[in-house]
């Protein structure tokens, strides 16, 4: 039986300060496989409350307006932080690597919004963070590997690695 091939790479990111390892370790796996890197970054909806608080100031139409525009401002921050990664971490490798990444940002509670993702683009593999506190991992990424259907990578965040 043949090792399954690796193509499609779903990172699950933050967005937060220490997610560079877990970014690095998907462009590993994504060069070593000649796979795509589907990057997403989950946003939790407003509540009811929250929302029912804030349309008694503003318009439904100002409301989407700036979801819409909070979207596309995660948009830009994905991709600077892909042009900043590049510039800082691809001038040491020995040979040049041409990633192959698209940005997606999901709706919704965010081990859900992760495994549907990773079913849509029928992802080979999940890589994800973990705030690493007391050796444990964050909720989401238990949930994640507990109900995932495809390997799922879970790297340490908060920690130096080479």
């Amino acid at each position: 039986m043949a090792l399954p091939e690796i193509k499609t790479i779903l990172y699950a990111t933050s967005l937060g300060k220490h997610t560079r390892p877990v970014f690095r370790q998907a462009v590993k796996l994504a060069t070593a496989n000649n796979a795509k890197i589907i990057m997403l970054h989950v946003v939790e909806p407003m509540g009811e409350m929250g929302h029912a608080l804030i349309q008694n100031y503003v318009s439904e139409d100002l409301i989407k307006q700036m979801h819409d525009e909070g979207i596309k401002e995660i948009h830009k921050t994905m991709h600077d932080r892909i042009e900043t990664f590049c510039a800082e971490e691809m001038q040491s490798l020995e040979n040049s690597v041409a990633l192959d990444i698209e940005y997606k940002v999901a709706e919704g509670n965010y081990t859900d919004a992760i495994l549907d993702a990773a079913s849509l683009i029928n992802a080979d593999m999940i890589v994800m963070g973990a705030e690493n506190r007391f050796g444990h991992h964050s909720h989401t990424s238990q949930q994640v590997m507990r109900n995932a259907k495809i390997p799922v990578l879970v790297v340490p965040t908060g920690k130096e690695y080479t």
